[in-house]
């Protein structure tokens, strides 16, 4: 497993590692009387536009969180169809491709979607995506999918426990889903409920800054993740010292 790439980040005053928990997509379609799926789809629309706004501010890793697995298990089922078609669609759009290209961008989809997800055709693109993308190393987008802290975490120590001696820190990480990624310097969660969800990213977030805002995420745009990154520039990261 490579090690993740080191940012001076005290210098350039941003994240290296930015997470984007896009919460109201739902509530924002049901204040204009529309159905929860044209909320997802509004704001899926604005990964590429908030990704671009982050690499030119200098955020190097960037980790969307697209769906939990109790997203796609629990909820309607139509819903549930549609979101999965707004997913492959954007990721299969030509302009988000050549920003990917162009940015030199290698994107990853991480979490259980080929056992939640009985989609080939969804599946095949992701695939194929990643394959595209998977020598670029100027910039990098994650995107959880059919993702759960608590399970990733429980992954980690089974797999851990099958090596011989002591459980470390070193060997927990190496076990993760995302233990490949640096640590989350900073997450944004949009719409006004400030919480956390299914153990998120528990262990690369540990020290993470927290920035909640009242904005629902479709209506959550590049001016306002620009203020968020003066917010976290203005911050003083002690680190426990």
């Amino acid at each position: 497993m490579s090690a993740p790439l080191k940012i001076n980040c005290k210098k350039m005053k941003v994240p290296n590692h930015l997470v984007l928990i896009p919460d109201g997509n739902r509530r924002w379609a049901k204040k204009r009387g529309l159905r929860p799926w044209l909320g997802h789809k509004q704001g899926f629309a604005l990964l590429t536009e908030l990704c671009e706004a982050a690499i030119s501010q200098g955020v190097v890793y960037t980790t969307f969180w697209a769906a939990s697995i109790d997203n796609l298990t629990k909820r309607d089922k139509l819903e549930v169809k549609f979101l999965l078609k707004i997913i492959k669609d954007e990721l299969s759009k030509p302009d988000f491709l050549e920003f990917l290209h162009k940015n030199k961008i290698q994107i990853k989809v991480l979490g259980e979607w080929e056992r939640v997800v009985k989609d080939l055709s969804l599946a095949k693109t992701l695939h194929n995506i990643q394959q595209q993308t998977k020598n670029y190393n100027q910039s990098f987008l994650t995107i959880l999918f059919a993702y759960d802290g608590k399970r990733e975490m429980l992954g980690a120590i089974n797999n851990a426990k099958k090596t011989a001696g002591e459980i470390s820190e070193k060997l927990l990480r190496e076990n993760l889903l995302t233990g490949h990624l640096p640590d989350v310097d900073f997450v944004i969660r949009t719409g006004g409920q400030p919480h956390w969800s299914a153990g998120f990213m528990m262990w690369l977030t540990a020290n993470s800054e927290f920035y909640f805002t009242e904005t629902l995420w479709p209506d959550f745009g590049t001016a306002e993740l620009k203020e968020a990154l003066k917010d976290y520039a203005k911050r003083l990261r002690k680190m426990g010292r």
